[in-house]
């Protein structure tokens, strides 16, 4: 049996179509949390060095040192996290670095609320405890989630993903006979996908692994398919995904002759 998708990797657009979307890893999403922390902590020790030298030479006084002491880690802290995540669009220089970006949990942008109750909150689970509470949330949550993110409804998705190399499966020639009399049905797309999935990555698999995925795939696909041929299952696949690619392009083929057609009549007319 196949391993179904988990829902909780799935957003639902407007329309309800299930989308994949993978949330960063847990210690992708640590590496980019310890570079923001860097450069937090980097302001707050420039601040520090300024402060010391105003003190030094007289131009601020100490009873103002106090609030410059709060001032400066609010805006650290705080202010500086907020503006960065709402100007690079849910991204930081971490999350920059190792490829994240802080969604809502339906896919949808992030706005100022959230970004504020994450960085309010970040303050006691990250700068206060040094990253130990956002470890320990991030480790036991199925998208890596700290708590300002659970409370503020989002988490932090993968947008760096590997380029994708272009399949163009050519039909067996041990099949082509076969594909004169074939018809293959329109299957679920959640199938074709796992199909065209797997063609791309074979090459890569352990030869009991991708003969168990190719025959599984086959049992799946073969209420679509008629008549069953006698053939080696990965090559029963690319002539499926090759007799589906060619009547989808002569499906387009005959909606652009008649988008033409009717072209030409509004014009005769």
């Amino acid at each position: 049996m196949s391993t179904p998708i988990d829902t909780a990797d799935e957003v639902l657009s407007g329309e309800a179509v299930a989308i994949d979307v993978q949330p960063l890893s847990f210690f992708m999403r640590a590496l980019g949390a310890l570079i923001d922390m860097i450069v937090s902590w980097t302001l707050f020790l420039l601040f520090l060095w300024l402060r010391m030298w105003l003190l030094g030479s007289g131009i601020i006084d100490s009873s103002i040192d106090g609030i410059m002491n709060v001032t400066a880690m609010v805006v650290c802290f705080v202010a500086v996290p907020i503006v960065i995540e709402l100007a690079m669009r849910g991204r930081s220089l971490g999350r920059l670095a190792v490829g994240g970006r802080i969604v809502r949990l339906d896919g949808g942008a992030a706005g100022f609320r959230h970004a504020f109750i994450r960085a309010l909150i970040g303050v006691l689970e990250i700068y206060m405890t040094f990253g130990a509470i956002a470890i320990l949330a991030g480790a036991f949550t199925a998208r890596s989630q700290r708590l300002g993110d659970m409370v503020a409804g989002t988490y932090s998705q993968r947008v760096r993903t590997p380029k994708l190399i272009p399949l163009a499966p050519v039909m067996p020639q041990a099949l082509a006979g076969w594909a004169q009399i074939a018809d293959v049905a329109r299957m679920p797309d959640r199938l074709a996908r796992r199909i065209s999935q797997f063609l791309q990555h074979a090459e890569r698999m352990s030869p009991p692994a991708r003969a168990r995925i190719a025959q599984e795939l086959v049992v799946e696909s073969r209420r679509y398919v008629s008549p069953q041929p006698s053939a080696h299952p990965e090559q029963l696949l690319i002539a499926i995904t090759v007799l589906r690619r060619e009547r989808e392009r002569r499906a387009l083929a005959i909606a652009d002759a008649r988008a033409e057609k009717l072209t030409g009549r509004h014009v005769g007319v």
